[in-house]
């Protein structure tokens, strides 16, 4: 009698053969919705990076059927590349410096545009209309404004204050910091446009208590906003230091590299590599070294500053 209790108690615990096969037949379904996008994805994604790796470890000039496997040699080369090493370099600065100056300079802007004043969705467009604009052609109006001559509008108007001419993209102290500059003001929207979503999202509650309190504008600001404003912070400053590794366009466009290398890029070098010289084993390794970069800087921000995003709970 207690066994064919037991018993009763399992067939009433287990699922009905109608209801697994359902269950089967749902998941199938599911499946077969996201297996075009899975195989997308696969072929476009996932095979690429798997391949790439796999062309790191070889020695091949793109036209030559015959390729060497040299293991982790193009990695070694990596470390004894001073050329590597420069661009590398340049690249850290590069994105220390336009990071470091571009979200400040947002927030500054997206708190001043974020009033309800009439005409003020026109200063938000005008603002972001840079993003959009594409970096090649933005690149060779840029390239006509840091003309070394009076003919360039920057030095047309800095001779109007009694200096003399700078030679901007021609000097190596001056080249990284105009292409910096040009990097800001192209992105300057997009973290704007995101700033103003953030302080968009903090509810009043949060000021009339401060106002309350006695709290002044700036104090408002520094315990109020900015806290409150942390997470959209910390995503800037992520996606801003990814982007700015990967900067290739400006440094092709408005220098070529120069001058004397100091506009030299991680992707420049790895463009020049596999497309130039045909070192696609080189180029590959160049490009898991500067993933592997980027890997390590977004782990240390997630590290050093989850603790300090405050999120409104």
């Amino acid at each position: 009698m207690a066994a064919q209790d037991r018993t009763d108690r399992v067939l009433q615990g287990a699922p009905s053969r109608p209801r697994r096969l359902r269950r089967l037949s749902e998941n199938a379904e599911a499946y077969l919705f996201i297996l075009p996008a899975a195989l997308v994805l696969a072929v476009f994604n996932l095979f690429p990076i798997l391949y790439a790796f796999f062309v790191s470890l070889l020695r091949w000039n793109l036209i030559d059927p015959v390729r060497t496997f040299v293991g982790l040699g193009n990695y070694a080369e990596l470390l004894q590349d001073p050329r590597f090493l420069s661009a590398l370099a340049n690249t850290t600065y590069f994105s220390v410096a336009s990071v470091a100056v571009g979200l400040p300079l947002a927030l500054v802007f997206a708190v001043l545009l974020n009033r309800t004043l009439t005409g003020m969705s026109w200063y938000r467009t005008a603002f972001f209309v840079p993003y959009v604009t594409s970096l090649a052609a933005a690149a060779m109006v840029w390239h006509w404004l840091y003309h070394p001559d009076q003919f360039g509008l920057l030095n047309y108007l800095i001779g109007k204050l009694g200096v003399s001419p700078q030679r901007w993209l021609l000097d190596p102290g001056q080249a990284m910091p105009a292409v910096v500059a040009v990097a800001i003001w192209s992105g300057l929207g997009r973290d704007i446009v995101i700033f103003l979503a953030g302080l968009q999202s903090i509810t009043a509650e949060y000021y009339e208590a401060a106002q309350i309190d006695g709290a002044n504008r700036w104090q408002v600001f520094r315990y109020v906003t900015l806290p409150l404003l942390s997470p959209t912070t910390y995503f800037l400053l992520v996606i801003g230091m990814i982007g700015a590794f990967k900067v290739f366009v400006l440094p092709l466009f408005l220098t070529q590299g120069g001058p004397l290398g100091r506009t030299f890029t991680v992707v420049y070098s790895l463009y020049q590599q596999g497309f130039q010289y045909f070192r696609m084993g080189y180029a590959a390794a160049q490009a898991y070294a500067l993933f592997a970069v980027i890997f390590i800087i977004t782990m240390l921000q997630r590290r050093i500053l989850t603790g300090r995003v405050h999120y409104d709970t």
